[in-house]
C-alpha cells in the first residue's frame, strides 16, 4: 500500500472581524423604527391634536350629564387654562374632585392646548366657575372652547346634554 496520510481537512481561515449581514440589517431596523418615530412626533399637527381632545372632552361632559341623571347627584365640571376636572356637589354644598371614574379623572391637556368655559345659560362666566349637572337632566345650554394656536374648537351643550363639537381652521395669513 502506499503511505499513510492523513484524512484531507480544508485549510482553515483567520475568523473575518465585523459584522454579519443580519447584524447590521437589525441595526438599521432599529434606526429606521426609532427615525420614523421620530419624525412622527415632530410633524404632529396641532388641529388633530385639538380635534382628539376636543371629542374626549365632550364624551366625558355627556358621560357627566347622564352619570348625574344615573346616581341622582349633581355633578360638575370646570375648565381652565391646561387641564379641567369634574367635581360632585356634597349634600352641605360643597365641591370636590371626582377621582373614582376614568372618565371623569382629572386631564391635564397636551402642551400648546388650553380650554376654558366661554358660556352658560346664555351669559359669559367666571374662569373658575364650576358648571352644574343636574340629577332631574335639565341643564342650562352651555360652550366650552378650546384652542391651539389659532385653531379652536368649541363645545357646545344643548338642553337634552348633547354636546356638538365645531373646530374651526386657523385664518390664512
Amino acid at each position: 500500500m502506499g503511505p499513510l496520510t492523513e484524512p484531507y481537512s480544508p485549510p482553515r481561515r483567520a475568523r473575518a472581524r465585523g459584522f454579519t449581514l443580519v447584524e447590521i440589517l437589525v441595526v438599521l431596523i432599529v434606526l429606521a423604527v426609532a427615525s420614523a418615530l421620530l419624525v412622527a412626533s415632530l410633524e404632529r399637527d396641532p388641529r388633530r391634536a385639538l380635534a382628539g381632545e376636543a371629542r374626549r372632552l365632550a364624551g366625558a361632559l355627556e358621560h357627566a350629564a347622564a352619570l348625574a341623571q344615573w346616581t341622582g347627584e349633581t355633578l360638575g365640571v370646570s375648565a381652565t387654562g391646561s387641564s379641567y376636572r369634574f367635581w360632585r356637589r356634597g349634600s352641605g354644598g360643597e365641591w370636590t374632585g371626582i377621582a373614582d371614574d376614568d372618565v371623569l379623572a382629572p386631564r391635564r391637556l397636551p402642551e400648546g392646548i388650553a380650554v376654558g368655559v366661554a358660556a352658560y345659560a346664555g351669559a359669559p362666566v367666571p374662569a373658575d366657575a364650576i358648571l352644574p349637572f343636574r340629577a332631574s337632566g335639565r341643564n342650562e345650554p352651555y360652550a366650552v372652547v378650546m384652542v391651539s394656536g389659532a385653531a379652536s374648537a368649541v363645545l357646545a351643550a344643548d338642553a337634552l346634554n348633547r354636546v356638538g363639537v365645531t373646530e374651526r381652521a386657523p385664518d390664512p395669513p
